[in-house]
C-alpha cells in the first residue's frame, strides 16, 4: 500500500512539475493522434456520407466490410504497416519506418473505418427523412451528401471526438511501427508500458493520470456538444458509439 501511495505522490510531482521526461511524450502522443485524426475525418466523412446515399450493386457486401474493420485489432494494422513500410515492402522507398509518419499512418487506418461506418448511419438516418425531398429538387448522390452532413454537422463533430480517443488510447499498433524509441516515437501508451515493465511506476502512473484526463475531458466534450445541439435543433442528437449510432 504504501508503494502505491509513494507512487501516486510521485506521479501528481511529476505532472504539476511540468516535467519534461512527461510533457514530451503527451505532447508527442497529442500530435500523432491528432494528425491521423484530422486526416481520416476528411476522408470518412466524405467518404461516410456519399455510402449513405449512394446505390450500388455490392454495397451491402460494402458496408459489411466497412463494419467488419470496426473491430480490426490494432496489432493486425501495425503487422500491415509494418510490411509495407519495411525495407523490402511497397513503401519503403519513404523511409517511415519507426518515425511520427509511419505512426500516423498506422493511427489513420485505424480511425478511417470508425469515422466513415458513423459517418455513414448518422447521414443514412437523416436520407430516410429529407433524401427525397433534395432528390425531388434535382440534388445528386454527391451533392445530397453533402447537403445532409451539413445538415448533421453537430452529429458528425461528436464522430470526431470519438474517433480521437480510440486513436490516443490506441497501443499495438504504434508500438511495431514507431519503435517506442525515447525521445522520437514514445507515445503515451507505449510510454506507459514500457515504464511499468521497467519499474517506473511514478512515471507510468502520471502518464496514465494524463491519459485518463484527455480521455475525460473528451467525454465531457461530447456531452457539451450534445446538450448545445439538443437545445439548439429542440431533438436529442444521436449516441455516437464504436459499434454503431443509438438513437
Amino acid at each position: 500500500m504504501n508503494t502505491f501511495s509513494d507512487s501516486v505522490i510521485a506521479a501528481l510531482q511529476l505532472i504539476t512539475s511540468a516535467d519534461p521526461a512527461l510533457w514530451v511524450v503527451v505532447a508527442r502522443s497529442l500530435a500523432v493522434s491528432a494528425t491521423a485524426c484530422l486526416l481520416a475525418y476528411g476522408v470518412g466523412v466524405a467518404l461516410g456520407a456519399w455510402l449513405a446515399v449512394a446505390r450500388f450493386r455490392g454495397r451491402g457486401a460494402v458496408l459489411l466490410g466497412l463494419n467488419t474493420l470496426l473491430a480490426l485489432p490494432s496489432v493486425v494494422v501495425g503487422l500491415v504497416v509494418y510490411l509495407l513500410l519495411s525495407r523490402t515492402g511497397p513503401l519503403g522507398f519513404l523511409g517511415w519506418m519507426f518515425s511520427f509518419k509511419a505512426m500516423v499512418l498506422a493511427q489513420f487506418i485505424l480511425v478511417v473505418p470508425v469515422v466513415t461506418a458513423l459517418t455513414r448511419q448518422v447521414v443514412e438516418d437523416v436520407e430516410r427523412q429529407h433524401g427525397e425531398q433534395w432528390a425531388s429538387l434535382g440534388a445528386g448522390p454527391w451533392l445530397r451528401s453533402l447537403l445532409l452532413a451539413w445538415d448533421e454537422r453537430l452529429a458528425l463533430l461528436t464522430i470526431g471526438v470519438t474517433a480521437f480517443g480510440r486513436a490516443i488510447s490506441e497501443v499495438g499498433a504504434v508500438m511495431i511501427v514507431g519503435g517506442n524509441i525515447d525521445g522520437f516515437t514514445r507515445v503515451m501508451t507505449t510510454a506507459i508500458a514500457l515504464e511499468t515493465s521497467k519499474g517506473d511506476l511514478p512515471l507510468a502512473l502520471g502518464l496514465g493520470m494524463v491519459l485518463l484526463g484527455v480521455v475525460l475531458l473528451l467525454n465531457a466534450l461530447l456531452a457539451v456538444i450534445r446538450r448545445w445541439g439538443e437545445r439548439r435543433h429542440a431533438r436529442p442528437l444521436p449516441v455516437i458509439a464504436l459499434d454503431g449510432v443509438h438513437p
